[in-house]
């Protein structure tokens, strides 16, 4: 089962990226200095991909725990 704690570990690593990237896309807009409307319009662009960029971590984890369990 190594192979699926492998996987698992890619998996994470994708999803941590993505939320590193939510991340700067917020805070390069605050440091923008954009008006309130269009800094709640960027979150509510990003809201989303946090959401699946943080489950698909989850998803990796699991899949870790699961190898590591097994084998």
């Amino acid at each position: 089962m190594e192979w699926l704690i492998w996987l698992g570990a890619a998996i994470s690593v994708v999803g941590l990226g993505g939320l590193f990237w939510c991340i700067w896309r917020v805070w390069s807009a605050r440091k923008a200095g954009l008006d309130d409307e269009a800094l709640r319009e960027v979150v509510r662009k990003v809201v989303p991909l946090n959401m699946g960029t943080m489950m698909l971590s989850v998803i990796g984890l699991m899949m870790v725990i699961v190898g590591i369990s097994l084998g």
